[in-house]
């Protein structure tokens, strides 16, 4: 949780005194302030590459297989495609409503990225 108005990056005390101060304004319980999210399935899957191939985030292939699953996600879920900055990994992350459309369309991104 990234408080724009607090800080400018992730910071898990900022976040859990947020909370808190959420339950005592509201009056609730931890429990009763969750009851109200929904949770997707996420699969995040790691692919490594190759320095000095190209960038697989600007593979044709993959820019076409990313639209094609956000279109098919449409509103109904996610999807991050990005390098880490410490390791020569793309991360794929997905998630959706569906636990087997989730696990379909990151392997599905994943496979166009190695083949990039």
């Amino acid at each position: 949780m990234i408080l724009l108005d607090k800080t400018t990056t992730g910071d898990g005390i900022v976040a859990g005194l947020q909370v808190v101060a959420a339950m005592a304004r509201n009056h609730m319980s931890l429990h009763d302030l969750c009851s109200g999210m929904k949770l997707f399935p996420q699969l995040l899957v790691n692919v490594r590459f190759t320095a000095g191939k190209g960038d697989p985030l600007e593979n044709e292939q993959v820019k076409a297989v990313m639209a094609e699953v956000e279109e098919a996600l449409g509103n109904r879920g996610r999807v991050l495609l990005r390098k880490s900055g410490t390791e020569p990994l793309i991360r794929v992350m997905v998630e959706g409503e569906d636990e087997a459309q989730v696990t379909e369309f990151a392997h599905r991104i994943a496979d166009a990225v190695k083949a990039a």
